[in-house]
């Protein structure tokens, strides 16, 4: 059986190296695992040392994802086996190590020292968006379809969405994160998720290019092949979904409390434009819990750093957890099958008790599992 994800260089004609990272999971969409999150560490620390290694090419194998997410049936088990103690590395912390090497990892992208080509193609959720959110040099293709939709499994958009959600345009990081709508190639690189869209077909025409540049000036080297390829490609792109729907979005989330805000959504759900009537769909069927930590956590992180975010967000993965509906949404999406979750709470009668328990800091400062990350990210 092959590693679930691999890793080999690409000499440049020039003498350089690009180190290349394969999420090699196929079948699961390349679902995020423990086992290849330590793995990219691992890698990504020793390339970060070496001379010769210009830049990175992060992929998924496969044609239909980048990655759709962490590997949540993993996480499923460890919970239904009482695995949600506070420290990550003891035995009984199998939750809370996943999420902190998680978030570990995506920090570590988004400060990397070398350029990151993510080559987001196909499938790009969850997990997933924090690999793509993290590289230097976000590409995306005409068939991407990009989402944050952890309000259908009980959980809230984390691995760094508390930080770029809240720094969209207008309101649309909101909205996004409350209903988990999907996002195309164009979408994507309206709310700031991606920087490039190149047709799929031109992947290996890129690497090759990428190979015969001149990487004397990575940065510069890195961006006039990626352009070059993107302005092949600008016509490929797909219709807008959210630009066009900025006012709408924005008239949905003004209220004066998130109770009306997400009672504003729901309402939608009849809506004539079918856009927002599934996005209104999806937070109406998805876990009312969650809906109200949803806007709680982007209102706390608004105006912190990145690292800030990811601590934050350590302790509300593991509140939700514990006592949250993640086991129950995960259950009913992947496990058992029947897309019937049994929430805790239904809308509009969710306790301030049960919020401020899940918003509750799970470690003190000085001893939180990421209390290491530097705010290198300007805000």
């Amino acid at each position: 059986m092959s590693a679930p994800v691999q890793f080999d260089t690409l000499a440049t004609a020039d003498g350089h190296r690009l180190g290349r990272i394969t999420l090699d999971a196929p079948k699961s969409l390349n679902a995020l695992s423990l086992e290849m999150i330590d793995a990219i560490q691992a890698q990504i620390g020793a390339w970060a040392e070496d001379a010769e290694i210009v830049a990175l090419w992060l992929e998924g194998a496969g044609d239909k994802a980048f990655c759709a997410g962490g590997d949540v049936v993993a996480l499923y088990r460890a919970i239904a086996e009482g695995h949600t103690g506070r420290d990550p590395e003891a035995a009984d912390g199998a939750v809370a190590r996943y999420f902190t090497h998680e978030y570990r990892l995506d920090h570590a992208l988004h400060t990397y020292p070398n350029p990151i080509v993510a080559w987001g193609d196909g499938i790009v959720m969850g997990g997933g968006m924090g690999l793509l959110a993290g590289a230097s040099h976000r590409v995306v293709t005409p068939r991407s379809q990009l989402a944050m939709p952890e309000i259908t499994i009980g959980l809230y958009p984390d691995v760094g969405a508390s930080w770029f959600l809240n720094r969209m345009p207008g309101a649309s990081g909101t909205f996004l994160g409350l209903t988990g709508a999907r996002l195309n190639a164009t979408d994507a690189l309206f709310v700031g998720l991606a920087d490039r869209l190149i047709a799929a077909e031109r992947r290996d025409a890129v690497i090759d290019d990428l190979l015969n540049a001149d990487w004397s000036q990575p940065r510069p080297a890195l961006e006039r092949v990626l352009r070059t390829h993107a302005e092949a490609s600008r016509d490929l792109a797909p219709p807008a979904e959210v630009a066009p729907r900025q006012e709408a979005i924005a008239a949905l989330t003004d209220a004066d409390c998130d109770e009306d805000l997400i009672a504003a959504i729901i309402a939608a759900s009849d809506s004539d434009d079918a856009w927002i009537a599934r996005a209104a769909r999806s937070l109406a069927a998805g876990s009312p819990l969650s809906a109200r930590l949803i806007l709680r956590q982007l209102a706390r992180c608004r105006r912190v750093s990145l690292a800030e975010a990811l601590r934050s967000e350590l302790d509300l993965s593991l509140a939700c957890a514990t006592h949250g509906d993640i086991a129950e949404g995960v259950r009913a999406l992947l496990i058992d099958k029947d897309h019937a979750p049994a929430w805790r709470h239904t809308h509009g009668a969710v306790p301030a008790a049960d919020l401020e328990a899940c918003l509750a800091p799970a470690w003190p400062r000085q001893s939180h599992p990421l209390r290491e990350l530097h705010d290198h990210v300007a805000d």
